[in-house]
Protein backbone atom coordinates (compact mmCIF):
# COMPACT_ATOMS: atom_id res chain seq x y z
CA UNK A 1 0.00 0.00 0.00
CA UNK A 2 1.35 3.46 -1.09
CA UNK A 3 1.77 5.81 1.85
CA UNK A 4 -0.16 8.48 2.37
CA UNK A 5 1.38 11.84 1.06
CA UNK A 6 0.01 15.66 1.57
CA UNK A 7 0.88 18.38 -0.93
CA UNK A 8 2.43 21.34 -0.31
CA UNK A 9 -0.24 23.62 0.51
CA UNK A 10 -1.97 21.05 2.83
CA UNK A 11 1.42 20.73 4.90
CA UNK A 12 1.45 25.21 5.15
CA UNK A 13 -2.62 24.76 6.03
CA UNK A 14 -1.61 22.24 8.73
CA UNK A 15 0.76 24.11 9.89
CA UNK A 16 -0.73 27.32 10.09
CA UNK A 17 -3.88 25.66 12.08
CA UNK A 18 -1.74 24.34 14.41
CA UNK A 19 -0.17 27.85 14.86
CA UNK A 20 -3.55 28.83 15.34
CA UNK A 21 -4.32 26.70 18.06
CA UNK A 22 -1.13 26.92 19.97
CA UNK A 23 -1.47 29.22 22.99
CA UNK A 24 0.89 31.82 22.76
CA UNK A 25 3.97 31.82 24.67
CA UNK A 26 4.45 35.06 27.16
CA UNK A 27 7.89 36.54 27.93
CA UNK A 28 8.28 36.77 31.39
CA UNK A 29 9.20 40.40 32.71
CA UNK A 30 11.44 40.86 35.61
CA UNK A 31 9.48 41.41 38.79
CA UNK A 32 9.20 45.15 39.50
CA UNK A 33 12.07 46.81 42.37
CA UNK A 34 9.94 47.03 45.85
CA UNK A 35 8.10 49.94 46.72
CA UNK A 36 9.79 52.12 49.16
CA UNK A 37 7.65 52.44 51.64
CA UNK A 38 7.52 56.01 53.41
CA UNK A 39 7.61 56.38 57.31
CA UNK A 40 4.57 58.22 58.62
CA UNK A 41 6.51 61.41 59.36
CA UNK A 42 7.03 62.08 55.81
CA UNK A 43 3.30 61.02 54.81
CA UNK A 44 2.14 63.99 57.60
CA UNK A 45 4.72 66.37 56.34
CA UNK A 46 3.32 66.63 52.73
CA UNK A 47 -0.03 65.66 53.60
CA UNK A 48 -2.99 67.99 53.17
CA UNK A 49 -4.13 69.08 57.36
CA UNK A 50 -7.31 69.53 58.28
CA UNK A 51 -8.76 70.64 61.64
CA UNK A 52 -11.56 68.77 63.69
CA UNK A 53 -13.95 71.32 64.81
CA UNK A 54 -14.17 70.79 68.64
CA UNK A 55 -17.56 71.21 70.24
CA UNK A 56 -16.25 73.73 72.96
CA UNK A 57 -13.72 76.55 72.26
CA UNK A 58 -14.58 77.83 76.22
CA UNK A 59 -10.59 76.67 77.31
CA UNK A 60 -8.87 78.16 74.68
CA UNK A 61 -6.25 80.57 75.61
CA UNK A 62 -3.66 82.79 74.16
CA UNK A 63 -0.15 80.67 74.02
CA UNK A 64 1.59 84.21 73.93
CA UNK A 65 0.34 85.53 77.54
CA UNK A 66 -1.72 82.78 78.43
CA UNK A 67 -4.44 84.34 79.00
CA UNK A 68 -8.36 83.55 77.51
CA UNK A 69 -9.68 86.70 78.02
CA UNK A 70 -10.91 88.92 75.56
CA UNK A 71 -12.19 86.24 73.13
CA UNK A 72 -13.30 88.58 70.22
CA UNK A 73 -9.51 88.91 69.49
CA UNK A 74 -8.40 85.22 69.82
CA UNK A 75 -7.19 84.00 66.40
CA UNK A 76 -7.58 80.04 66.21
CA UNK A 77 -4.41 78.76 63.83
CA UNK A 78 -6.70 76.74 60.97
CA UNK A 79 -3.49 73.61 61.19
CA UNK A 80 -2.73 73.22 64.61
CA UNK A 81 -5.85 74.71 66.08
CA UNK A 82 -3.98 77.13 69.45
CA UNK A 83 -5.26 80.58 69.91
CA UNK A 84 -3.34 83.84 69.65
CA UNK A 85 -4.31 87.40 70.77
CA UNK A 86 -3.99 89.83 67.52
CA UNK A 87 -2.33 92.04 69.73
CA UNK A 88 0.58 89.59 70.97
CA UNK A 89 1.37 88.62 67.84
CA UNK A 90 4.47 89.75 65.99
CA UNK A 91 4.19 91.50 64.05
CA UNK A 92 0.38 92.47 65.04
CA UNK A 93 -2.70 91.82 63.52
CA UNK A 94 -4.75 94.63 63.21
CA UNK A 95 -7.87 93.10 62.01
CA UNK A 96 -9.65 89.31 61.56
CA UNK A 97 -7.73 88.14 58.60
CA UNK A 98 -9.90 86.50 56.15
CA UNK A 99 -9.93 82.77 54.73
CA UNK A 100 -7.40 80.65 56.28
CA UNK A 101 -4.56 81.80 58.92
CA UNK A 102 -2.11 80.31 60.44
CA UNK A 103 0.04 80.99 63.18
CA UNK A 104 3.53 82.16 62.45
CA UNK A 105 4.95 78.25 63.34
CA UNK A 106 2.81 76.54 61.50
CA UNK A 107 3.52 79.14 58.48
CA UNK A 108 7.12 79.02 58.67
CA UNK A 109 9.76 81.97 58.45
CA UNK A 110 10.39 82.85 54.98
CA UNK A 111 13.80 82.77 53.93
CA UNK A 112 15.32 86.12 53.60
CA UNK A 113 16.87 86.61 49.66
CA UNK A 114 20.33 88.75 49.71
CA UNK A 115 20.42 90.95 46.61
CA UNK A 116 23.58 91.99 45.10
CA UNK A 117 24.06 95.02 42.81
CA UNK A 118 23.44 93.26 39.47
CA UNK A 119 20.00 91.80 40.94
CA UNK A 120 19.30 95.22 42.48
CA UNK A 121 19.32 96.81 39.05
CA UNK A 122 17.52 93.90 37.50
CA UNK A 123 15.04 93.90 40.30
CA UNK A 124 14.32 97.44 39.60
CA UNK A 125 14.85 97.63 35.94
CA UNK A 126 17.27 100.88 36.35
CA UNK A 127 17.84 102.34 33.32
CA UNK A 128 21.97 103.30 32.40
CA UNK A 129 23.00 103.01 36.17
CA UNK A 130 26.52 103.71 35.00
CA UNK A 131 26.39 107.40 33.32
CA UNK A 132 27.99 110.16 35.40
CA UNK A 133 25.12 111.74 37.51
CA UNK A 134 24.14 115.19 37.18
CA UNK A 135 22.66 117.13 39.86
CA UNK A 136 19.38 118.48 38.48
CA UNK A 137 17.63 121.64 39.83
CA UNK A 138 14.35 121.71 40.93
CA UNK A 139 12.00 124.31 38.85
CA UNK A 140 11.22 126.13 41.59
CA UNK A 141 15.04 127.55 42.26
CA UNK A 142 15.61 127.79 38.41
CA UNK A 143 12.36 130.16 39.04
CA UNK A 144 13.83 131.83 42.01
CA UNK A 145 17.14 132.69 40.01
CA UNK A 146 14.75 134.30 36.82
CA UNK A 147 13.06 136.16 39.50
CA UNK A 148 15.91 137.93 41.60
CA UNK A 149 16.05 141.13 39.13
CA UNK A 150 12.05 141.37 38.91
CA UNK A 151 10.20 143.75 41.19
CA UNK A 152 8.58 142.15 44.78
CA UNK A 153 5.24 141.96 44.16
CA UNK A 154 3.23 141.26 47.59
CA UNK A 155 0.95 137.84 46.74
CA UNK A 156 0.15 135.11 48.72
CA UNK A 157 3.23 132.05 49.08
CA UNK A 158 1.80 128.88 47.74
CA UNK A 159 3.75 126.07 48.78
CA UNK A 160 4.84 123.32 46.05
CA UNK A 161 6.26 120.01 45.83
CA UNK A 162 10.04 119.56 46.04
CA UNK A 163 11.90 117.05 44.32
CA UNK A 164 13.88 114.57 46.91
CA UNK A 165 17.49 114.71 47.02
CA UNK A 166 18.93 111.38 46.70
CA UNK A 167 21.91 110.03 48.69
CA UNK A 168 25.09 110.92 47.56
CA UNK A 169 26.66 107.77 48.70
CA UNK A 170 26.11 105.00 45.70
CA UNK A 171 26.79 102.35 48.15
CA UNK A 172 23.89 103.56 50.51
CA UNK A 173 21.70 103.78 47.42
CA UNK A 174 21.87 99.99 46.95
CA UNK A 175 21.32 99.82 50.94
CA UNK A 176 18.46 101.85 50.75
CA UNK A 177 16.92 99.60 47.54
CA UNK A 178 17.97 96.25 48.75
CA UNK A 179 15.98 96.66 51.46
CA UNK A 180 12.98 97.41 49.41
CA UNK A 181 13.42 94.18 47.59
CA UNK A 182 13.59 92.09 50.41
CA UNK A 183 10.23 93.52 51.89
CA UNK A 184 8.68 92.99 48.24
CA UNK A 185 10.11 89.41 48.10
CA UNK A 186 9.22 88.27 51.37
CA UNK A 187 5.43 89.56 50.87
CA UNK A 188 5.57 87.76 47.45
CA UNK A 189 4.77 91.21 45.71
CA UNK A 190 6.33 92.34 42.37
CA UNK A 191 8.15 96.03 42.11
CA UNK A 192 5.94 98.22 39.80
CA UNK A 193 6.26 102.85 39.77
CA UNK A 194 2.81 102.64 37.26
CA UNK A 195 -0.53 101.71 38.53
CA UNK A 196 -1.84 98.55 36.72
CA UNK A 197 -4.83 96.95 35.45
CA UNK A 198 -5.09 93.71 35.97
CA UNK A 199 -7.98 91.33 33.68
CA UNK A 200 -11.32 91.09 36.06
CA UNK A 201 -10.03 94.66 37.98
CA UNK A 202 -10.83 97.62 37.06
CA UNK A 203 -9.83 99.58 33.25
CA UNK A 204 -7.97 102.05 32.52
CA UNK A 205 -10.77 103.90 31.09
CA UNK A 206 -12.70 104.01 34.46
CA UNK A 207 -9.57 106.13 35.69
CA UNK A 208 -10.86 109.53 34.89
CA UNK A 209 -11.12 112.57 36.89
CA UNK A 210 -14.60 113.76 35.19
CA UNK A 211 -16.17 110.96 37.60
CA UNK A 212 -13.92 112.22 40.80
CA UNK A 213 -17.28 113.94 42.27
CA UNK A 214 -16.86 117.79 43.27
CA UNK A 215 -13.45 117.30 40.75
CA UNK A 216 -10.35 116.44 41.35
CA UNK A 217 -7.25 118.87 42.12
CA UNK A 218 -5.13 119.43 39.17
CA UNK A 219 -1.63 119.42 39.77
CA UNK A 220 0.18 122.76 38.51
CA UNK A 221 3.09 123.35 35.99
CA UNK A 222 5.94 123.55 38.14
CA UNK A 223 4.53 120.43 40.53
CA UNK A 224 4.14 118.46 37.62
CA UNK A 225 7.85 118.93 36.37
CA UNK A 226 8.75 118.15 39.58
CA UNK A 227 7.00 114.58 39.38
CA UNK A 228 8.22 113.72 36.35
CA UNK A 229 11.79 114.80 37.62
CA UNK A 230 11.30 112.48 40.63
CA UNK A 231 10.08 109.43 38.49
CA UNK A 232 13.44 110.03 35.62
CA UNK A 233 15.35 110.27 38.80
CA UNK A 234 13.76 106.48 40.30
CA UNK A 235 14.40 105.51 36.84
CA UNK A 236 18.38 105.86 37.24
CA UNK A 237 18.18 104.20 40.54
CA UNK A 238 18.10 107.62 42.03
CA UNK A 239 15.66 106.71 44.99
CA UNK A 240 14.63 109.17 48.16
CA UNK A 241 16.59 108.52 50.84
CA UNK A 242 14.57 106.20 52.92
CA UNK A 243 15.08 102.46 53.95
CA UNK A 244 12.51 99.40 55.16
CA UNK A 245 13.47 98.17 58.17
CA UNK A 246 11.34 95.19 60.09
CA UNK A 247 9.47 96.02 63.46
CA UNK A 248 8.62 93.35 65.50
CA UNK A 249 5.84 95.28 66.81
CA UNK A 250 4.19 96.83 63.11
CA UNK A 251 6.35 94.43 60.74
CA UNK A 252 7.50 96.08 57.58
CA UNK A 253 8.18 100.07 57.92
CA UNK A 254 9.73 102.87 57.03
CA UNK A 255 12.82 104.92 58.02
CA UNK A 256 14.37 108.42 56.97
CA UNK A 257 18.50 107.53 55.96
CA UNK A 258 18.84 111.42 55.26
CA UNK A 259 17.34 114.76 56.11
CA UNK A 260 13.93 115.63 53.92
CA UNK A 261 12.30 118.71 54.19
CA UNK A 262 8.74 119.36 54.42
CA UNK A 263 6.88 118.62 51.51
CA UNK A 264 9.07 116.95 49.83
CA UNK A 265 7.89 114.66 46.93
CA UNK A 266 9.07 110.83 48.04
CA UNK A 267 6.55 108.19 45.98
CA UNK A 268 3.27 107.95 44.30
CA UNK A 269 1.23 105.38 45.89
CA UNK A 270 1.17 102.16 43.49
CA UNK A 271 -0.31 98.86 43.01
CA UNK A 272 -3.68 97.51 41.42
CA UNK A 273 -6.54 99.36 40.43
CA UNK A 274 -9.68 98.13 41.66
CA UNK A 275 -13.18 98.98 41.99
CA UNK A 276 -13.64 99.39 45.55
CA UNK A 277 -16.97 97.30 45.16
CA UNK A 278 -15.16 94.42 44.98
CA UNK A 279 -12.42 94.62 48.12
CA UNK A 280 -15.80 95.84 50.07
CA UNK A 281 -14.59 92.34 52.06
CA UNK A 282 -10.77 92.82 51.77
CA UNK A 283 -8.41 91.87 54.75
CA UNK A 284 -5.84 94.14 52.88
CA UNK A 285 -4.34 96.60 55.62
CA UNK A 286 -2.99 99.23 53.19
CA UNK A 287 -5.60 100.20 50.42
CA UNK A 288 -5.76 104.18 49.36
CA UNK A 289 -8.52 105.88 47.56
CA UNK A 290 -7.88 106.65 44.11
CA UNK A 291 -11.09 107.89 43.08
CA UNK A 292 -14.21 108.75 44.96
CA UNK A 293 -16.89 108.96 41.99
CA UNK A 294 -20.64 110.16 42.35
CA UNK A 295 -21.75 107.10 41.37
CA UNK A 296 -20.19 104.45 44.32
CA UNK A 297 -19.99 101.48 41.92
CA UNK A 298 -17.18 103.74 40.08
CA UNK A 299 -15.15 104.41 42.96
CA UNK A 300 -12.03 103.04 42.63
CA UNK A 301 -9.23 101.98 45.24
CA UNK A 302 -5.32 101.11 44.79
CA UNK A 303 -4.53 97.43 46.03
CA UNK A 304 -0.68 96.94 46.53
CA UNK A 305 -0.62 93.52 47.68
CA UNK A 306 0.92 91.69 44.36
CA UNK A 307 2.87 94.86 43.27
CA UNK A 308 3.73 98.07 44.78
CA UNK A 309 6.63 100.43 45.31
CA UNK A 310 7.71 101.56 49.09
CA UNK A 311 4.83 103.69 49.77
CA UNK A 312 3.10 100.01 50.35
CA UNK A 313 5.15 100.42 53.55
CA UNK A 314 4.80 104.41 54.68
CA UNK A 315 2.82 104.09 57.55
CA UNK A 316 4.44 106.97 59.38
CA UNK A 317 7.99 108.35 58.58
CA UNK A 318 10.42 108.04 61.48
CA UNK A 319 11.97 111.31 61.43
CA UNK A 320 12.74 111.56 64.70
CA UNK A 321 16.26 111.19 66.10
CA UNK A 322 18.01 112.16 69.84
Amino acid sequence: MAPATTSSAEARRLIGSRRRTEAPRRMLSPSPPPKKVKSMEEILAKAHYAVVERGDYGDVGCEQCGSGERAEELLLCDKCDKGFHMKCLRPIVVRVPIGTWLCPKCSGQRRVRSFSQRKIIDFFKIKKPNLPEEKCDSPQDTRKRRRRSASLVLQKKRRRLLPFTPSEDRSQRLSQMGSLAHALTALQMEFSDDLTYMPGMAPRSANQAEFEEGGMQVLSKEDTETLEQCRAMCKRGECPPLVVVYDSCEGFTVEADGQIKDMTFIAEYIGDVDFIRNREHDDCDSMMTLLLATDPSKSLVICPDKRGNIARFINGINNYTL
